[in-house]
């Protein structure tokens, strides 16, 4: 017997989110990845980690049920997830090395030139495959993040480590070969290996001394969830990239519909949602329903929002996890006038130039962006309780504190939600119109 599910896909302009719910509308599974130039390997992504992500589900409910050891079956999970993570970005790095190697090789370099750089690349990718064994332990962070942003760092923290023993390399050289190299890797699936890489964990978990005696309902769980068959009943797409997704027109609906939607599901009071994403800024009403009564959209270029804080990273030669701890630490905020992605560059290193402090600069820079957002969610109606706050923006801890502040200056005491998952909001809605599509 299959297990029938439906799916929201949320096509952002910065990364694709999948959702699979049952048809009582829980959830059994999330996907997430980078949105690349292929929307349509984007989507297909999204949905293969959605698909994995429910086989987890699944897989550890089915432990559980032939174990009595609650708090062990939970150690379990998280080693065989790890392990799981592990292989599969081993199996990214060894054929991204392979693809350095072949641009190596149809380069016009020759000779000896060529194997110093051929031996270099071959150095740093065994280098890089024994150190992923420590950053996919249980508990780290390597897990959520993408494998562009996991092997850039890795290889260039290598690549510097070759070039100083070795003088004849030239830095620039490696990086541009990893940077040709990763675009073609991206755009490849590594999620269908599905089997090999739970088999894999599945015997590095086993082997583990403290899982001995589940060994059995371990193997007998993850044969199940493996060979488990899961059908598709219906397809929802939404978002940025929405109308280049591989579906039929009645299969997609508006970020507008979903994020409201969405949003009321995860949390039922919602009357007013703000959406802050990589592209765009969305301040929406609901109903009692999650039905939308109103909204507002900034979608003529991505000021104020998740790119441009991108673009802000690049230009001060950080991560955009870094921004927000960073402008958190600020006593005098800059006042920042614009939030124009064109002229950012400029003015960031105008006044960096003029002595002020990064903080400082950061946290003007995050009040400025809630203050656009502040403008639209006035002009859908105001903020009305409770007030939902999603997307990828929300988990940046200076722009809540900001956005909290501005919601009390302005509307006084209101609640305000924020889930850990509120980048899903949009996927999830979309879901949800899936099973209401069906039902109907």
């Amino acid at each position: 017997m299959a297990l029938e599910l439906f799916v929201g896909i949320d096509l952002g302009s910065t990364t694709t989110k999948a959702v699979f719910i049952d048809d009582k509308g829980q959830i059994m599974g999330r996907g997430i990845t980078n949105s690349r130039s292929n929307y349509h390997l984007a989507c297909q992504v999204a949905k293969e980690e959605g698909e994995i992500n429910t086989r987890f589900k699944i897989l550890k409910d089915s432990i559980l049920k032939k174990s009595e050891h609650k708090e062990l079956t939970e150690l379990a999970m998280s080693w065989l997830t790890a392990m799981f993570a592990l292989r599969h970005h081993q199996k990214q790095l060894q054929a991204l090395g392979e693809e350095c190697l072949r641009l190596l090789c149809n380069s016009n370099w020759a000779g000896e030139h060529l194997v110093i750089y051929e031996k270099a690349i071959a150095r740093i990718f065994a280098t890089l495959d024994v150190s992923s064994e420590d950053l996919f332990m249980p508990g780290t962070v390597a897990q959520r993040d993408f494998f562009r942003v996991l092997a850039a760092t890795q290889f260039l923290r290598q690549a510097e480590t070759e070039v100083k023993t070795d003088n004849r390399l030239i830095f620039d050289r490696l990086v541009g070969l990893f940077d040709k190299a990763i675009i073609v890797i991206e755009n490849k699936s590594f999620s269908t290996n599905f089997a090999e890489y739970l088999n894999y964990a599945a015997t590095r978990t086993t082997q583990r001394d403290e899982f001995k005696s589940q060994e059995d309902a371990i193997t007998e769980a993850v044969n199940e969830a493996r060979d488990f068959q899961i059908k598709i009943i219906n397809t929802v797409g939404t978002g940025y990239g929405r109308l280049t997704l591989p579906f039929q027109k009645e299969q997609i609906r508006s970020e507008i519909l979903c994020h409201g939607f969405g949003a009321h599901a995860m949390f039922p009071n919602t009357r007013t949602v703000l959406d802050i994403g990589g592209q765009d800024t969305k301040a929406i009403q609901v109903d009692n329903n999650g039905i939308v009564t109103s909204f507002q959209m900034n979608d003529r270029c991505a000021a104020g929002c998740g790119r441009y804080l991108g673009y802000t990273a690049d230009e001060m030669n950080m991560g955009v996890h870094q921004l927000g701890p960073m402008a958190m630490l600020s006593k005098r905020p800059a006042r920042i006038n614009s939030t124009c992605t064109v002229f950012a560059g400029a003015e960031l290193r105008e006044r960096l130039a003029l002595g002020e402090k990064r903080e400082d600069i950061l946290a003007g820079l995050h009040r400025a962006i809630i203050l656009r957002a502040m403008a639209l969610l006035a002009r859908s109606g105001g903020v009305i309780s409770e007030f939902t706050f999603t997307g990828g923006v929300a988990k940046n801890e200076a722009a809540v504190s900001a956005l909290k502040q501005l919601i009390k200056e302005n509307y006084g005491e209101i609640a305000m939600n924020i889930s850990s998952d509120s980048i899903y909001t949009g996927a999830l809605g979309a879901s949800l119109y899936s099973l209401r599509d069906r039902a109907s």
